[in-house]
């Protein structure tokens, strides 16, 4: 772009019309670079929502980090698609310039700006923001913790898992629900009492997360625990422990996944029918038979791919054994 043209438009961004300011803006979205950032960062102030919005994703397709602290305070602007387009903008810088303000954020007294902060440092992966991030699972809002387990997730930092394992005791059951899920990260045996623990949580959300996660852990005892939840009384809490047994190969489940198989829910009937599958309980052959004209299509598939599973693993049976 030629010096005068960049400049007729940067002074179009001043007209006293929001439409020719909008249509500045949208003619800049492709030829925005870093001599752009310093208006494009007064547009972020400007009295319309849509030069604002407009100039975030400018700034985003730069991805310079002097634009980081001006679109963290958009986290608080009155219009909503600003709000949204700066959250998701900051998850687009990257490196250490961009972590420091972000850092210095979860100080903030806003909970909308810690919040933001908390999922813009998800990406930059910055090891400098562990301590920081760990103190914000103390803050004072949920979001904010809730957020920050998922960051702690995904930076998967060894310091982070004792204060990861103490929001599994948080008063807000959807901080409990990500800390289970967060932990099985590590995948320790040592986490094993946690998770168990989990699956008696007052929340049954919680208790599904539990389920599933110890279904992926393939830990010993998990089985134990999970054979005891087989009693809750949330069916979807059932439905992940059935599933978590099959995925574990649980043979001494078989019993109670048999008693599924005439379950009132066709959810956990279908269930039970791919965790014997899953296991190859020969056992189940009758039951499943019989099961293969069950009323509901879902269930009568299940059983179906069930008793072709048990075959197959009573020929790879055979065949190992000659």
């Amino acid at each position: 772009m030629q010096p005068s043209e960049r400049s007729d438009l940067l002074r179009r961004l001043g007209d006293p019309d929001p439409q020719a300011r909008q249509v500045a803006m949208m003619e800049l979205q492709d030829v925005a670079d870093l001599e752009s950032i310093p208006a494009l960062i007064d547009a972020l102030g400007d009295a319309d929502a849509v030069v604002r919005r407009l100039a975030v994703g400018c700034l985003e397709e730069i991805g310079d980090p002097r634009a980081v602290p001006a679109i963290l305070g958009l986290l608080l602007d009155p219009d909503g698609e600003v709000r949204e387009a700066a959250g998701l903008a900051l998850r687009e810088f990257r490196g250490e310039a961009a972590a420091t303000p972000m850092i210095e954020a979860l100080l903030h007294a806003d909970p909308a700006i810690r919040h933001g902060a908390v999922i813009g440092l998800r990406d930059i992966k910055d090891a400098r923001a562990i301590p920081a991030l760990v103190r914000t699972l103390e803050d004072a809002a949920p979001e904010v913790r809730r957020e920050s387990v998922i960051t702690l997730a995904y930076l998967k930092n060894a310091a982070a898992v004792d204060p990861l394992r103490k929001r599994l005791r948080d008063p807000d059951a959807r901080v409990r629900r990500v800390a289970v899920g967060a932990l099985n990260q590590w995948n320790s045996p040592f986490l094993l009492e946690d998770f168990l623990k989990a699956l008696q949580d007052l929340d049954w959300q919680v208790r599904a997360q539990a389920a599933i996660v110890l279904g992926r852990s393939g830990l010993d005892g998990a089985v134990r625990g999970l054979c005891a939840a087989l009693r809750d009384s949330y069916w979807q809490v059932q439905k992940e422990v059935i599933q978590s047994l099959g995925r574990l190969l649980a043979r001494s489940s078989v019993p109670w996944l048999l008693d599924f198989l005439q379950n009132d829910r066709s959810e956990l009937r279908r269930a039970a029918a791919y965790a014997l599958g899953e296991i190859g309980a020969g056992e189940a052959c009758g039951p499943l038979l019989e099961l293969a004209q069950d009323t509901d299509i879902e269930v009568r598939k299940a059983a179906s791919r069930a008793l072709e599973a048990i075959a197959n693993a009573a020929r790879q049976h055979e065949v190992h054994q000659s």
